[in-house]
């Protein structure tokens, strides 16, 4: 690997303990070489699936004073901002504006965003936060990270076939982001019922002026358990491996989904350990084992094949 001097900043949760937002992101991207630069949105002691947590939630003008404080000293160049769970409309937009301004600053930067709206048929966010995502956010995205659901809703367009799927991945490709990967659908997977499908579509613009597209198609082995963080960190892993292999989807998915598999293999094994036989592991126990899994995350052995589809 070059020598490089990459520079993200992510603006996510913060948790005391446990792996969410900026702890399941941080820690990956700084083993593959990223300088991370951290702005909390919460700090919280714990993710809010736990039955008790506390703590503290930045406001947009909070976000603004720490990055007025970044830019008085002149240290405001960044390579990749890295965004995730919102709740705030005036907090979402004060992000699409420090975006615009470190693109201006750097008009190669790329932003990577995981639009979160809810997953399921059903908003786990406030439901102002949907026209603020789709007219502001994704426009000046470049890679995002939608499920089925929030992609649905960002185009109004639903999905019931892989050609839907293909078809709102370029509804999303002019919005703005020449790459989209959707993190999991209900199509039914050629594997059978216990997999599920992901897909990811990349525009590349050609030396002569032209665009093309490569779309992929994975199958991922479903897992019976309840993960947090699992989503920032796969969106963490979609930026560095798109850094290293910028016009190969396949290969950037393939190290992506293989490095979510071994941290949730680990996860799980272990939870399993600790809950005892029958027993349903608890949200302590599901804590992603990341700093256990670094080997994987730096050279991740490749376990999901991604498929390239001809159409």
């Amino acid at each position: 690997m070059h020598e490089m001097e990459c520079r993200v900043l992510s603006i996510q949760s913060h948790v005391v303990r446990g792996y969410v937002g900026n702890k399941s992101a941080s820690f990956p991207l700084q083993v593959l070489g990223f300088e991370v630069d951290s702005i909390n949105s919460v700090q919280f002691s714990n993710h809010t699936g736990y039955s008790h947590w506390k703590g503290q939630v930045l406001t947009a003008d909070e976000l603004h004073v720490l990055y007025e404080g970044i830019k008085l000293n002149n240290v405001h160049h960044y390579d990749y901002v890295l965004t995730g769970y919102t709740r705030d409309t005036s907090f979402l937009e004060m992000v699409v504006d420090i975006v615009q301004e470190l693109k201006r600053a750097n008009p190669n930067l790329v932003y990577v965003c995981d639009p979160v709206l809810g997953d399921h048929g059903s908003m786990y966010v406030p439901e102002n936060l949907h026209p603020v995502y789709k007219n502001k956010v994704v426009p000046v995205a470049d890679i995002i990270t939608p499920n089925q659901f929030e992609a649905e809703l960002l185009t109004g367009k639903n999905i019931s076939t892989e050609k839907d799927a293909v078809e709102v991945m370029d509804l999303l490709h002019k919005m703005g982001p020449d790459t989209v990967v959707i993190t999991s659908s209900d199509l039914p997977s050629r594997l059978g019922d216990r997999f599920l499908v992901s897909l990811g579509s990349q525009r590349t613009l050609m030396p002569d002026g032209t665009k093309s597209t490569q779309r992929v198609r994975m199958e991922i082995p479903k897992v019976d358990a309840v993960f947090v963080g699992t989503g920032d960190l796969f969106a963490a892993m979609l930026l560095a491996w798109t850094h290293h292999y910028p016009n190969d989807l396949k290969t950037a998915c393939e190290k992506t989904f293989s490095v979510m598999h071994h941290v949730i293999k680990r996860t799980i094994s272990y939870a399993h350990e600790l809950a005892g036989p029958g027993r349903k592991p608890s949200p302590p126990q599901l804590e992603l084992r990341m700093v256990q899994s670094k080997a994987d995350i730096e050279d991740p052995a490749i376990v999901m094949e991604a498929t390239v589809l001809t159409l």
